[in-house]
């Protein structure tokens, strides 16, 4: 072991003096942890917060891809009876894809649904029960009733469990289901109605879906919207993470007047704002690092500073001033590498446990923090990606390398005899 390294590392605290520690030991030594001490906050704050956005992402498209398609193919310039009608077509042309997995057709509408005096407006779902099991998770959400209830011409409906808490309506009930396309006649515009018996409720645990959607039979939806409806056919695919490449694919094969639609263009808004406010949080809190990076950097100015007469000794002793550059650049990078590994590991550990730690904090006080009205989710996920981690650990050795540099020059700078005349 060089002596620069013993000493930088002794200057850091990482090793032990045989003879007993002056108090300027022990200040250096205690700037030092401190410094230790927040590059490792920063970094776990850093990792946990990414991997809180990262979970809060997954579990948000996973909730929401397990109801609504991966693929979705529609006509743009039919009738809606004309895709419906050849769908199976559509379906066979649309699986000589290997990544497709499942087709099943859809009549897509918005409505009304009146129970009382309450009224809400609902996405409309017309779907084939036995075939909506390759294409979607409904089947396996419904927490009353069955969904091959949707039987055609049976008139029933399966509502999101927060819309039927909204309607109070339960398994039995009978709502009022309002089409937009109507009639006018002098008394003035009349909607299209007609009543539907509710025969299953479902939880996807996607707020929005749960509380704005409806599934009837496809057959019924074609009856009640006619021409203001969307039909088509919906796909899943192997993988959800090649819907574009897969959807660009398929366009090429498809006949013209269909169109093809994945779900990254259906949710674009949504998951562009994701992406840009986990880059924003990630400068922001990046600035935690920074600002531990200065106190870093203050406080080798300060062991510079306590230091000026052992630095002294050393050049008188023979020390060229790159050794002495090379004790402070080591005590800094040390305190660099110990802080960014400490809280890289403590990052880890609260980031694979946070959701079990706010939910203690939510019980002792009795709280909760996630509402699934504004968050979507009720719970706080985490999906920790070394991608982020490795990032996040390059930047802070990064800085904290960058923060050595000008005490190492300043200490390496210093006249032995300046030094001396003063002490």
């Amino acid at each position: 072991m060089s002596y620069e390294f013993w000493i930088g590392a002794r200057y850091a605290g990482l090793a032990r003096a045989k003879r007993k520690r002056g108090g300027g030991d022990r200040f250096v030594s205690f700037i030092a942890a401190s410094s230790m001490v927040g590059i490792a906050l920063g970094v776990a704050a850093l990792i946990v917060v990414l991997s809180v956005m990262n979970g809060f992402q997954k579990e948000v498209r996973d909730r929401m891809l397990s109801v609504l398609p991966h693929i979705e193919l529609y006509a743009t310039n039919q009738p809606p009876s004309a895709i419906l009608s050849g769908w199976k077509a559509v379906a066979k042309l649309a699986e000589e894809n290997p990544e497709v997995k499942g087709a099943a057709p859809f009549v897509s509408g918005q409505g009304m649904i009146m129970r009382g005096e309450q009224l809400n407006g609902v996405q409309i779902r017309g779907i084939d029960p036995p075939l909506e099991g390759a294409v979607s998770d409904i089947s396996g959400q419904m927490t009353s009733g069955k969904l091959s209830t949707l039987t055609p011409d049976s008139y029933s409906i399966v509502l999101g469990n927060y819309l039927a808490y909204t309607l109070g309506v339960k398994v039995g009930d009978t709502v009022l289901l309002l089409a937009p396309q109507g009639s006018i006649s002098p008394a003035g515009f009349s909607p299209r109605m007609r009543q539907f018996t509710v025969t299953g409720i479902f939880s996807s645990g996607y707020y929005e879906v749960d509380a704005s959607m409806a599934f009837i039979n496809f057959e019924d939806a074609s009856k009640v919207f006619r021409n203001s409806a969307q039909t088509g056919v919906r796909l899943r695919i192997a993988d959800m993470q090649k819907a574009p490449l897969v959807a660009s694919n398929l366009q090429a094969a498809m006949p013209k007047g269909l169109e093809v639609r994945d779900w990254t263009d259906n949710n674009r808004s949504w998951f562009a704002a994701v992406q840009t406010e986990k880059r924003m949080m990630f400068l922001i809190l990046a600035l935690i690092v920074a600002v531990a990076a200065f106190n870093l950097l203050s406080s080798l100015v300060m062991a510079v500073k306590d230091k000026r007469s052992d630095i002294a000794i050393l050049r008188t002793l023979g020390a060229r001033p790159a050794e002495v550059a090379r004790i402070f650049l080591v005590q800094g990078s040390l305190i660099g590498i110990v802080g960014t590994v400490a809280g890289v590991l403590f990052g880890i550990l609260l980031a694979f446990n946070v959701a079990d730690i706010v939910a203690f904090i939510e019980r002792l006080l009795g709280v909760h923090f996630l509402p699934a009205q504004v968050y979507f989710i009720s719970e706080l996920p985490s999906d920790p990606q070394l991608m982020d981690i490795v990032i996040i650990a390059v930047t802070s050795l990064v800085l904290s390398l960058l923060a050595t540099i000008y005490p190492s020059w300043r200490a390496s700078s210093l006249q032995p005899a300046q030094v001396l005349r003063h002490d």
